[in-house]
């Protein structure tokens, strides 16, 4: 089995809360990432899959269709965008790193398993001091 990894980036917007909670409950559970005013991030995507190198080309999967396949899916939707309002497989989620990490599962799992590989982790760097793996359900 072969592992091999797509690093992609990008600037998104955010504000954690809950809308159940109060200002000042949002503000003790989220701290200032509860910002109403929203705040951003400069966004670390690392993309593995897994499977066997296909012997006619060397590869696990075309690196480039990957790259193709998260802008696609993912990059486009997020880019300069505001996760919480403008990101369509964000809606109805908090939009922490770990739900993040999760619907970017869900948006590439099948598209990766088209370009015969099957798809291993995403990792979502927030910060270089904050990051998320995801594993799969």
């Amino acid at each position: 089995m072969v592992y091999i990894t797509r690093r992609e980036h990008f600037n998104a917007a955010h504000r954690l809360f809950q809308p159940d909670f109060s200002e000042a409950e949002n503000l003790h559970v989220f701290g200032k990432c509860s910002n109403p005013n929203w705040h951003g991030h400069n966004y670390i995507l690392h993309v593995t899959v897994k499977g066997h190198v296909n012997p006619d080309t060397g590869f696990v999967v075309n690196l480039k269709e990957l790259s193709q396949l998260i802008r696609h899916r993912v990059i486009d939707k997020l880019d300069h965008k505001n996760i919480n309002l403008e990101v369509d497989f964000m809606v109805g989620r908090l939009a922490s790193t770990e739900n993040l990490a999760i619907a970017i599962w869900e948006e590439l799992e099948s598209g990766i398993l088209d370009l015969g590989g099957t798809l291993h982790s995403i990792k979502v760097e927030e910060t270089e001091n904050n990051s998320v793996i995801y594993y799969g359900a």
